[in-house]
C-alpha cells in the first residue's frame, strides 16, 4: 500500500506564456482605413493608399503602423505592454516610405508625434466629410513673389478656410506668377497681367470635380497691381469668397470673434480739372498727398477711403464683415465719384491695402460703365508710387 511519502514529487508547472499575436482585427482595420480616408497619415504626406501613385492601378498600398511598437525591443517599445497593440488609437496608416521613416528615426518621431499626426489628420478627414455634395467650390490660387520671394499657398489651409465649403481634389486652379521676372523689368506688369487673363478666360470653362465652378474661393498673395487685376477677371455671375492670409494666426480662417472695421471714404482735395481724379486707399497703412507722385497736382480732384475710429494698419481687415464694409465703402465712392465727375476716363489708385481689397477694387468695377483705374505700386528702392497696370480698360 503506497503512501504520501512514496508519492513522488512533482514540479509545479510554469504559468503559461501568453505571445499576441500580430494579427489586426478586421473590424479594426476597417476603421482605421475609414477614419484616414485611406491616405497616409504622416504630417504632410497625404498620399492616396489605394491606387498607385503613378500609375493610378488600383490597389492596397497601405501599411497599418504601431505607435507603441508591437514588441518591446521594437520602434517605440515600451518594457512592458501598457495599452492594447491593436487598439485603433495605437495604430496609424501609413504609406510604405513614411512608415519606414518613423521606424528608423524614433527620436524624432516619438509616440507623442505620432498621435499628434493621427490626431490632426483624422479630425481633417472628420471635417472634410462632414460637408454635403452642394458646399462643393473651386479655389483660385494666386502666386507671385512678394518682396522678391516665392509663396506658398498650402492645400490644408485652403481647406481649413473654406469649410463647411471643401474643395474637391480637382477643384484647383492655379496661376503661379512666381517665374516671371522681377517687377523691375518694365515688361513685368503687362506679361503678369496676360497670363492672368488667358488663365482666367479658361477658368469659367473649365469642368472640375463638380462640372463648371457654381462657387469660387480666392486665394491670392502677390503685388497689389496683379490683385486688382486678377479682381477684374472674376465673374460677377458666380459666388466667390475672397481669404486672406492672417500674420498673427498664420492662417486663412476670417475671424469669427473679431471686431467689424466699418470703412468712410472723404475729399481731402478738389481739383481744377474735373476730368482728373486720384483715390488713396487707406486700410494697412496711412498715405497723404505728400506720398504722391508730382504728376498728381492741384489738378486732381483726391479722395481717401479708411477705417473709421480706428489708425490703418496691419490686420484691420481680420474678418469678412471687415472686407465687406470695405466694398460698400468702394462702391458708394465710385458711385459718388461718377456723379461729380461725368464722363471720367481714368481713376488714379494709390493702395496701400491688404490682398483681397486689391482683389475687390477690381472685382467691384463695373465695366460698362465705371471708368479705367490706373493702379500705382509703392517702390521701396525708388521711395515712391510707380504706374503700373490700367485695369477695366473699355
Amino acid at each position: 500500500m503506497s503512501t504520501a511519502k512514496n508519492k513522488p514529487i512533482v514540479a509545479p508547472s510554469d504559468p503559461p506564456v501568453f505571445k499576441p499575436s500580430r494579427n489586426i482585427p478586421k473590424q479594426t482595420t476597417l476603421f482605421l482605413y475609414v477614419r484616414a480616408a485611406g491616405r497616409c497619415e504622416f504630417d504632410g504626406c497625404n498620399r492616396y493608399l489605394l491606387e498607385h501613385h503613378v500609375t493610378k492601378a488600383p490597389g492596397n498600398f497601405a501599411e497599418q503602423a504601431h505607435i507603441w511598437a508591437f514588441s518591446p525591443k521594437g520602434p517605440r517599445g515600451q518594457p512592458e505592454t501598457k495599452v492594447n497593440m491593436h487598439d485603433i488609437s495605437n495604430l496609424v496608416l501609413l504609406c510604405p516610405t513614411c512608415h519606414k521613416l518613423i521606424d528608423r528615426d524614433t527620436v524624432r518621431y516619438t509616440v507623442d508625434a505620432l498621435q499628434s499626426f493621427k490626431e490632426s489628420h483624422e479630425n481633417r478627414i472628420f471635417q472634410l466629410t462632414d460637408t454635403k455634395p452642394d458646399r462643393a467650390s473651386v479655389a483660385i490660387l494666386l502666386k507671385g513673389r512678394i518682396a522678391g520671394n516665392a509663396v506658398a499657398i498650402p492645400l490644408e489651409d485652403i481647406q481649413a478656410a473654406v469649410i463647411p465649403r471643401h474643395i474637391g481634389q480637382r477643384g484647383m486652379h492655379e496661376i503661379d506668377l512666381t517665374g516671371f521676372s522681377d517687377k523691375a523689368d518694365p515688361a513685368f506688369w503687362s506679361l503678369a497681367a496676360n497670363e492672368i487673363q488667358s488663365r482666367m478666360l479658361r477658368f469659367y470653362e473649365t469642368h472640375f470635380d463638380d462640372g463648371v465652378p457654381r462657387h469660387v474661393s480666392v486665394f491670392a498673395l502677390a503685388p497689389i497691381p496683379l490683385l486688382v487685376y486678377l479682381g477684374s477677371c472674376l465673374s460677377d455671375k458666380v459666388p466667390t469668397v475672397l481669404y486672406q492670409r492672417h500674420r498673427d494666426s498664420e492662417d486663412w480662417l476670417w475671424k469669427r470673434d473679431g471686431v467689424e472695421t466699418e470703412f468712410v471714404t472723404e475729399s481731402i482735395q478738389t481739383g481744377s480739372d474735373n476730368s482728373k481724379v486720384a483715390i488713396l486707399a487707406c486700410v494697412s497703412g496711412s498715405l497723404d498727398l505728400t506720398d504722391l507722385p508730382s504728376e498728381i497736382d492741384d489738378s486732381y480732384s483726391i479722395y481717401r477711403l479708411y477705417p473709421k475710429n480706428v489708425d490703418p494698419g496691419l490686420g484691420i481687415v481680420g474678418s469678412d464683415a471687415s472686407l465687406q464694409s470695405f466694398r460698400r465703402a468702394y462702391q458708394d465712392l465710385l458711385r459718388t465719384i461718377d456723379s461729380k465727375h461725368m464722363n471720367l476716363p481714368n481713376i488714379h489708385l494709390f493702395p496701400a491695402v491688404p490682398a483681397p481689397c486689391a482683389v475687390a477694387i477690381g472685382r467691384d468695377l463695373l465695366p460698362k460703365r465705371d471708368p479705367a483705374i490706373i493702379v500705382y505700386d509703392y517702390d521701396k528702392a525708388k521711395n515712391g508710387f510707380l504706374q503700373t497696370l490700367e485695369v477695366n480698360n473699355r
